[in-house]
């Protein structure tokens, strides 16, 4: 028939696990999407992340503990498979860490860390995936614009709660208890 598009084969683990391990493999409404792993101000802005909140909310060292602090996991919500760049799990949902390979319950909070190569779907499908599965804290981080939205889901919505940029020092929900130096992120050791 004339002017059919033909009918997409929805990706399976089995495509995800034959990408080369230099990429970030992941199968969302249905697609592969493949992405190169980040490019160093991206993994000093995650790594500077997981460094902060895991020793105050995860080791509770400085703060109340109570989390877990992940980078890098595989989720599998539904039918996809999502690899957020950070995420973090209540105790209290996840009182011990799954033996399988990923988690197949929703974190609690994930911070993506935008790219220009990543943004579209970070801030697309991911966060109606997000959504979708109740996650209740998200944050979008650029490394490069220096910025930090928070966002809060409600009522099924992503609320911008703040955009935080440059040499500040905020306290940002769930993780409020401690004040999260932003220049760090930046790959700075002291603010401008």
């Amino acid at each position: 028939m004339a002017g059919t598009a033909p009918v997409r084969r929805r990706a399976t683990y089995a495509d995800l696990l034959a990408v080369p391990d230099h990429l970030v493999a992941e199968i969302l409404d249905g697609e592969l999407h493949t992405s190169p792993r980040p490019a160093p101000r991206h993994a000093v802005a995650s790594s500077g992340l997981v460094g902060d909140l895991s020793a105050a909310f995860d080791r509770g060292r400085g703060g109340p503990g109570g989390w877990w602090i992940l980078f890098e996991p595989e989720l599998h919500l539904g039918p996809d498979v999502i690899v957020p760049d950070v995420a973090g799990w209540r105790r209290t949902r996840l009182p011990a860490i799954p033996e399988s390979a990923f988690f197949t319950l929703a974190p609690d909070w994930v911070c993506e860390t935008l790219s220009p190569s990543t943004e579209r779907i970070d801030r697309g499908k991911k966060l109606a995936i997000y959504a979708r599965e109740g996650l209740f804290h998200l944050w979008l981080v650029n490394p490069i614009a220096e910025t930090l939205e928070a966002y809060r889901l409600e009522q099924g919505r992503w609320l911008l709660l703040e955009t935080f940029s440059g040499d500040v020092a905020p306290r940002i929900e769930p993780f409020d208890a401690i004040a999260i130096e932003l220049w760090r992120l930046w790959g700075r050791s002291e603010p401008r």
